[in-house]
């Protein structure tokens, strides 16, 4: 098989902008909604929303890639980088690694792509590495770079980047591009147009030994900052950790061929279910708030313990809803306590309740707009 940069066409993408054209214009206006919303909500609370996503950002990008990250450590770590208030958490050097790259992907969005960005973003993605021999540079070895599954005696190839020797090269003019395709720039690109292609072409050179899947997503997320001019808070990688199987199988065909339309059509489905998330968490936040105030002096402390534990799961909160026997667990009530607690909730509007007797489950009272698929 021959790859996308092996034909004669490469790196010269076909593509026809107006196949996403409405997907670009959903994404600007979503991204309107998101900084309305962000307006609801004081400095802490906007601090807290900025941790919350990149950690998941960072938690879903190793986890596509089978690694995995302790949430908590990876949200203390991004907090001392951000400059917020943090706990004395210990972190690994995987989960100290990929929070500090995220962190300069989310303070340093605006700044150009350049050789030593990516070097220093592979040396934190590499922190207590000592199986890798090129650290902070691009691959040298002499063997293929390939993507390959199944056993050692019969593998499969996925895919077989460019040799080491040309990596550089290759590097140059990818760099010039995303340079010359930012906004302000002489040739600039539409926001979803451009990460994707960025994506694409950058996993298609897999110019580093190890960790080129969760630079290529950092680079998607500078790009769609770049064409904001605000940092980021779409859950790229989250969303695209929850259709894996179908973001390979995607990058897979789009290596095939530099006609990119199936590519593009694919990665712009993604961005717009990731800023839906975005937005639902950040409404789910402000309800949260709302709600808190509304019962604030009408609830008693294991109602209030409960009601915090149940936001803390986010917008897809407990799976298949809060239980009496769940309430016991976060409260330590007694099971007639628990039911009463829960029954006073759902009459003041903090709850919602389905089923009966045992079979009874309970829901936050707020919008759920998050595609939980």
């Amino acid at each position: 098989m021959r790859w996308n940069w092996q034909l004669p066409d490469w790196p010269d993408f076909r593509f026809d902008a107006d196949r996403i054209r409405a997907s670009e214009e959903q994404f600007l206006k979503g991204s309107g909604v998101v900084i309305g919303a962000l307006h609801h909500l004081d400095a802490d609370e906007r601090g807290g929303l900025t941790i919350e996503l990149i950690s998941q950002e960072v938690v879903d990008s190793s986890a596509i890639e089978g690694e995995i990250l302790d949430r908590a450590s990876v949200q203390s770590s991004l907090a001392r980088h951000l400059g917020f208030a943090t706990d004395s958490r210990r972190a690994s050097a995987a989960e100290a690694g990929a929070a500090e790259l995220m962190a300069d992907v989310y303070r340093n969005h605006a700044a150009p792509l350049d050789d030593q960005t990516l070097f220093a973003w592979h040396a934190m993605l590499m922190n207590g590495r000592r199986d890798i021999a090129d650290v902070g540079r691009y691959r040298t070895h002499e063997d293929a770079m390939q993507i390959v599954s199944g056993a050692l005696h019969a593998p499969r190839v996925h895919f077989e980047a460019p040799p080491s020797e040309t990596v550089t090269m290759e590097m140059t003019r990818f760099i010039a591009w995303f340079n010359d395709s930012a906004p302000a720039s002489a040739n600039p690109l539409p926001a979803i147009t451009r990460a994707a292609i960025s994506h694409l072409w950058f996993e298609s050179i897999h110019p580093f030994e190890d960790g080129n899947g969760r630079i290529g997503r950092a680079i998607a997320e500078k790009a769609l900052a770049q064409n904001l001019a605000a940092p980021t808070l779409t859950a790229l990688a989250e969303t695209i950790n929850r259709h894996r199987k179908a973001y390979y199988a995607a990058l897979q065909l789009g290596s095939q061929s530099n006609d990119i339309d199936a590519w593009l059509t694919w990665f712009a489905d993604i961005v717009i279910e990731a800023q839906a998330r975005t937005i639902a968490r950040i409404r789910f936040l402000i309800d949260k708030t709302r709600l808190l105030d509304r019962l604030r002096g009408q609830i008693n402390e294991r109602q209030e313990k409960a009601l915090l534990r149940l936001f803390r799961e986010g917008p897809d909160g407990f799976e298949g809803g809060l239980s009496a026997g769940n309430y016991r667990t976060i409260t330590g009530a007694a099971l007639a306590t628990a039911t009463r607690d829960l029954g006073d909730l759902v009459e003041k509007g903090a709850l919602i309740r389905t089923g009966e007797r045992r079979y009874a489950r309970y829901r936050l009272a707020v919008d759920e707009d998050v595609d939980s698929k």
